[in-house]
């Protein structure tokens, strides 16, 4: 018990577990929508745009979450503009806005050197470093997040699936995919803090492609996405603490870690029901 009553005496911990417990279950559900989407490389590239906001929020000592947050739904937006098209692929689309966004924080960056002490955790997170504001914020996505999904489910679910039938069915797929999107920057925006700008992406497909191995119901995909998300927050932190290692990263090593155990399993099991039936 000491092992697991240890850390929980700091408030940094406390605070950081609460951030990531509260991160990994935002994430956890959303990313069930994008795995079932295809769209696992755009958690990567918005992560990135948010990055030159954030930057130009510090620059000019506008609040993080007010210039990250304007930067990531006008790239979310764009993202979307630019594909409706038809002409310029979703994959084409996210590089172009996203990496130009990126390019300008890292041109920023390297041309003020003012905000270089805070390239690290931009980065890779300092959930230790989270604060009461920081835990209203991830919260207050969470609940919007939550609700939102709950409101738009069966136009979610249609969507995700097969978004052509639900054009014929009258379902506004245009106005949906328009809010995933801005929930979806707004949980990167909410989980930069804590995971960082090079891990969210792995924070969001992870626990979703794990859930996906051990089921193929979409709802209890998206439970067993969030218990996932949530596991694997707390057993990075625990192994953040006592390994002494960035936090952000320990979740997700955990994350892959577990992932690569219930693939290897699911693996042997098919094996196994093969050489059954060769028997037979």
């Amino acid at each position: 018990m000491e092992f697991i009553i240890a850390p929980l005496r700091y408030e940094f911990f406390l605070r950081g577990l609460m951030a990531a417990i509260l991160t990994g279950s935002l994430c956890g559900v959303i990313g069930v929508f994008i795995v079932l989407r295809g769209m696992s490389y755009i958690g990567h590239g918005l992560s990135h745009a948010v990055f030159g906001g954030a930057v130009v929020s510090y620059l000019i000592n506008l609040n993080f979450y007010v210039g990250a947050g304007f930067w990531g739904f006008i790239s979310a937006l764009l993202i979307k503009r630019i594909t409706k098209t038809k002409k310029i692929g979703a994959d084409a689309a996210i590089g172009i806005i996203t990496t130009a966004s990126f390019a300008l924080g890292v041109a920023l960056i390297s041309r003020v050197r003012r905000f270089t002490r805070n390239l690290e955790a931009a980065l890779f997170g300092n959930i230790l470093g989270v604060t009461v504001e920081d835990l209203y914020v991830i919260a207050g996505v969470l609940i919007i997040s939550f609700i939102t999904i709950f409101l738009l489910y069966k136009e979610l679910l249609f969507t995700t699936f097969d978004k052509e039938t639900a054009e014929v069915f009258g379902v506004d797929t245009d106005r949906v995919d328009t809010f995933f999107s801005l929930i979806l920057a707004a949980a990167i925006i909410a989980s930069m803090q804590v995971i960082g700008v090079t891990l969210i992406a792995a924070a969001l497909v992870i626990p979703a492609i794990t859930a996906r191995l051990l089921t193929d119901s979409f709802h209890k995909m998206i439970i067993l996405s969030l218990i996932l998300g949530m596991l694997t927050a707390i057993a990075g932190m625990y192994a953040s603490y006592y390994l002494n290692a960035a936090s952000g990263a320990t979740i997700v090593l955990v994350a892959t870690l577990l992932f690569s155990i219930v693939i290897g399993v699911t693996e042997i099991t098919k094996i196994r029901r093969k050489k059954r039936v060769s028997v037979f």
